[in-house]
């Protein structure tokens, strides 16, 4: 049989070569079943809610606060700084419920034509239920926080809409690692410090034990995405994901932060944009990211351009 000009067959030995070998994907679903029926958490039973919080505990480690060592936090009072956090962490976590609402789209799609006995369904509907008691639990902690919920602007929500819509298969996992790995990376910075409130290492702690379930999960279908897929769709993935990485940069902390704490928003805005302390977090933050999409052949011409435009890429 004649194989199509546009397969993986086709394409350059050293983009399959980097893909490597598949693993199944019934026994890479199964696997992440059985780590869920041990190693998952219901945040109501599993955090106590009721404690107040503690005054000298930060909402967020101050390294990864966005203002943290540019000229405006040097001025800023060590009481401002902690509020900062608390709003950034109220940011972050309105952010992160926008994101999974996307990503339960996105799943809820991918194996809407997929064998519903499968395991490979069975642990997207799990997933599903994890990130249903994520978002529950991001909202829980904006209200005791006492803060506003920051959601992203008109733009940036509409945008995603239409990214639901059209999203192919690969792109919605390249975007689904976008929005799970920045944030597991500092994540796993603030549930082990000591520094920070106990219920926002408890929220951290939960989050990254169930989220690199969804990362793996993630991974292996993306990969398998890339072999597979025609080759209009590869560079479709490529330029969408991005698209998505210069949408999430800019949206990753809400401006209105800066205002409530008391500061001028422009004035924070700038020095934000011009820390290389923040730039470096963002990039290695999004490090192993980047160097798996490398791999697999996402980071490649106009999407390549775009990556680097969104500050996540050197």
């Amino acid at each position: 049989m004649t194989t199509p000009p546009d397969s993986v067959a086709a394409r350059p030995s050293a983009l399959r070569d980097a893909l490597g070998p598949l693993r199944d994907r019934e026994q890479v679903a199964q696997r992440l079943l059985d780590s869920s029926a041990k190693h998952s958490f219901d945040p109501d039973t599993e955090l106590d809610w009721d404690a107040p919080f503690e005054d000298d505990k930060w909402f967020w480690p101050p390294e990864l606060v966005s203002l943290y060592d540019t000229p405006l936090w040097r001025r800023m009072s060590e009481e401002q700084r902690r509020d900062l956090a608390r709003h950034e962490a109220a940011s972050l976590a309105s952010l992160g419920i926008w994101f999974e609402i996307i990503l339960m789209q996105l799943l809820v799609r991918h194996i809407y034509d997929k064998p519903v006995t499968s395991a490979h369904v069975r642990y997207a509907l799990t997933e599903i239920a994890d990130e249903c008691r994520h978002s529950m639990m991001f909202a829980r902690l904006i209200r005791k926080g006492g803060t506003p919920v920051y959601p992203v602007s008109r733009l940036h929500h509409n945008l995603a809409r239409i990214l639901k819509t059209v999203s192919t298969t690969p792109g919605s996992f390249a975007a689904t690692l976008l929005g799970e790995e920045i944030l597991d990376y500092m994540q796993r910075l603030t549930f082990p410090d000591e520094r920070i409130q106990p219920l926002i290492r408890g929220v951290t702690r939960i989050h990254v034990v169930e989220e690199a379930r969804h990362v793996r999960y993630a991974r292996e279908e993306l990969r398998r995405q890339m072999v597979s897929c025609p080759r209009w769709e590869a560079e479709l993935t490529r330029i969408s994901s991005g698209e998505a990485a210069r949408v999430f940069s800019l949206a990753f902390v809400n401006p209105q932060v800066y205002t409530d704490v008391g500061l001028d928003r422009r004035v924070a805005v700038a020095q934000v944009q011009a820390s290389g302390h923040r730039r470096e977090v963002m990039r290695t933050g999004a490090r192993r990211l980047t160097d798996f999409l490398d791999d697999i052949g996402v980071l490649q011409g106009v999407g390549r351009r775009l990556w680097r435009s969104s500050g996540l890429l050197a």
